[in-house]
């Protein structure tokens, strides 16, 4: 085991077809059998997507919706009972599926996602329309309170199934973040890049708080992945199609030599047009680790693969596909790295 994370697993990013939690649940636990994880079902729409679902975790805020999406909002409203409601109904659906396998009090790891700081502060709004990200005081209350209300999360998770914990934060907007590409109420509003020191202390802030291991995971392209890797997370996660160029690459030499564990996105989220197999996903990790100069054995031990991101777009068909692959490929590098191609 890596920084918490089973040795030789697959796992998957969060997000699921379809709007039934018990059906996926179920698929989940029995696929991913080293490291399922908690499913987010954004179909069945408000307070169900990732965004949403953070007012059944924020202490003492909550969100409401708006035209454009979320909003803080002063007292609980029908958006934010609503995405309490779905947590509890996925948490149960969960605990039933972890009990039917046997797995409760068994010593196995399940994921927990969330949405970011960062994410939350660039994608939910003020009361007057303008984005959190705007009010570094909210954006302080706002990663306060989702670090209460994880670390309480967490530990529900762990008492329900008698399991270890991970968690992954979902950081989709990070890269507009720390660029300064997000657009503000108007067309002539603009919102300043959070510089690197301040963007890095908000996410302390929240995994700080948490006793379990943490994985930041990005599906931005490219990632940031030297801000990543300077952040307190044990592990990170992205699509590994993203990255390219000396600059990435360096970036994940870099949080390898600290120990970093990484969730390579290495199945695609779509099905391809022709079909592909477990070796074929494979193959770029494998090269990933010989580019740099790393032992193929720590593609067991430093590896966990994944999806390249969300499956909530995939068809369910697919999706299974999807899974069934990333759980051949960890095998593979677990069992026999040295038999994949070299590059």
């Amino acid at each position: 085991m890596s920084a918490g994370f089973p040795a030789g697993a697959a796992t998957g990013v969060g997000s699921w077809p379809g709007t039934d939690p018990r059906e996926a649940a179920a698929v989940i636990v029995g696929e991913l059998t080293e490291l399922p994880h908690l499913v987010e079902l954004p179909a069945r729409g408000v307070g169900a997507d990732m965004v949403g679902r953070a007012s059944a975790l924020l202490v003492d805020m909550r969100l409401d919706t708006t035209p454009r999406g979320y909003r803080l909002a002063d007292r609980p409203g029908s958006a934010s009972r609503r995405a309490n409601d779905l947590l509890r109904t996925d948490l149960d659906a969960l605990q039933e599926a972890w009990e039917n396998a046997g797995l409760r009090g068994a010593g196995r790891t399940v994921k927990v996602q969330a949405a970011g700081p960062l994410t939350l502060a660039a994608q939910v709004e003020l009361a007057g329309g303008h984005r959190v990200l705007t009010d570094r005081g909210a954006v302080r209350d706002l990663a306060e309170s989702l670090a209460e209300g994880l670390a309480t999360h967490i530990a529900e998770v762990a008492a329900r199934l008698e399991a270890e914990v991970v968690l992954q934060l979902d950081e989709p907007s990070l890269s507009a973040v720390l660029s300064g590409s997000l657009r503000g109420a108007s067309v002539l509003n603009t919102i300043a890049a959070v510089p690197e020191p301040e963007a890095l202390a908000i996410l302390d802030t929240v995994l700080g708080h948490q006793r379990v291991p943490a994985v930041v995971h990005s599906c931005a392209s490219p990632p940031p992945l030297a801000f990543l890797g300077r952040t307190s997370a044990v592990a990170l996660g992205f699509d590994l199609a993203t990255v390219s160029g000396t600059a990435g690459l360096d970036a994940l030499g870099e949080a390898l030599d600290h120990g970093k564990h990484l969730i390579l996105g290495l199945v695609p989220t779509t099905a391809p047009a022709t079909p592909v197999t477990w070796r074929e996903i494979a193959e770029p990790g494998a090269r990933l680790v010989d580019r740099l100069g790393f032992s193929r054995a720590e593609l067991a031990r430093r590896v966990t693969v994944s999806p390249a991101c969300g499956l909530a777009g995939a068809p369910a068909s697919w999706a299974r596909d999807a899974l069934r692959l990333a759980n051949q490929t960890a095998q593979a590098f677990a069992q026999d790295p040295e038999s994949l191609v070299a590059g």
